[in-house]
């Protein structure tokens, strides 16, 4: 049966689609979910970022294991693939001496997390990731770190989790905040994948449950 699924990013959200987000099949939200609230509350996968500063803080704060949200949650997405971010230590340490503890794996707590929870858990494999980087270049992106958790959440829902008829809509999408994401380059990224009617970003419309354009 196909499914109308909403990815939520952590940006600003159109006002009233607290319950089109809510009656949708499937719904992915990041990190500490902010999103929660004017994009509604239904969660079923939480995308986590599992290296560096944001994972560290999320599994030794005590917010994240208490969210509401991340306990309604069936599944755990860790972004980052544990291997390639290892490999990625030596050249940031070159490039980016500021990121010392970007490339720190706190995967294997997110795992016992989501074990413990009766959680489904998953990483996000390095492919995937590449993929990314590979797509973005056509957009002539500027120097770049790694794509958002955004961007990698939307590709491989769409290489490996989309279903014949599936909808994949966008809620929450800014396209802007650390420096070292390629911002710019996903905005058109994505437009693209709109284009080809492989994504919808969801807006404000008062007499439609969905959106039906860019």
């Amino acid at each position: 049966m196909a499914r109308r699924i909403v990815i939520v990013g952590n940006g600003e959200i159109g006002e009233g689609l607290a319950d089109v987000i809510d009656s949708a099949d499937l719904v992915i939200r990041f990190n500490d979910c902010r999103s929660v609230g004017a994009g509604g509350g239904r969660t079923d996968i939480v995308a986590v970022c599992n290296t560096g500063r944001p994972g560290k803080a999320m599994l030794e704060g005590a917010g994240w294991s208490c969210n509401k949200a991340v306990w309604l949650a069936s599944s755990i997405w860790c972004v980052r693939d544990p291997q390639k971010f290892a490999a990625m230590r030596a050249p940031l340490a070159q490039t980016h001496p500021e990121l010392d503890d970007f490339c720190d794996d706190y995967t294997d707590g997110f795992a016992d997390y989501a074990r413990q929870n009766g959680k489904d858990f998953h990483i996000i494999p390095a492919s995937t990731h590449e993929a990314v980087d590979h797509d973005l270049a056509a957009f002539d992106p500027a120097p770049y770190v790694v794509p958002s958790s955004g961007a990698i959440v939307i590709a491989e829902f769409l290489a490996h989790y989309r279903r014949p008829g599936d909808e994949l809509f966008l809620a929450g999408f800014g396209h802007q905040g650390w420096e070292w994401h390629p911002w710019d380059a996903e905005r058109q990224w994505v437009d693209h994948l709109i284009a080809v009617n492989k994504l919808v970003r969801l807006i404000a419309n008062p007499s439609r449950h969905f959106a039906s354009g860019a």
